[in-house]
């Protein structure tokens, strides 16, 4: 996790805080903090993506993998919403998705993140399919 999101990133210390903090972190202020929403979302779908536990269609592509994080990210921040007491300000939704978003863009922009988080889950037989020469006695033998 570190390789994606290093401990002083503020998701990381977003994730910290909340995780520390679990039984106040949501009244500390009059309403939900949501730029701590949106760093402990990318975080936390980061994580889900890499525990890989319940990826049921393999993202083959950037766009199929940005896909599945954003959507794990919306489920992060649902949660968060129904377990808190406080309330998020008029349009604070869309403010902490788009946050959510952005640091999920960032972590993908970032050098190779995108072909290792890609490779991490690939079935075992397309990755052997990528490494295969093609020669004639190959594509025959298939």
């Amino acid at each position: 996790m570190d390789h994606f999101l290093a401990p002083s990133t503020p998701e990381a210390l977003a994730h910290n805080h909340l995780t520390e903090n679990f039984f106040t972190w949501d009244t500390e202020h009059p309403s939900m903090d949501e730029t701590l929403l949106a760093g402990c979302a990318s975080y936390q779908a980061f994580n889900r993506y890499l525990g890989g536990t319940d990826i049921f269609l393999l993202p083959r592509s950037r766009s199929e993998l940005e896909s599945i994080l954003r959507r794990y990210s919306y489920d992060a921040i649902h949660n968060a919403i129904a377990k808190s007491r406080s309330t998020l300000e008029r349009g604070g939704y869309s403010r902490a998705c788009n946050l959510a978003e952005k640091s999920i863009e960032d972590v993908l922009n970032r050098s190779d993140n995108v072909e290792i988080l890609l490779a991490l889950h690939r079935r075992p037989a397309e990755a052997d399919v990528q490494n295969m020469p093609l020669s004639p006695k190959s594509i025959r033998s298939n």
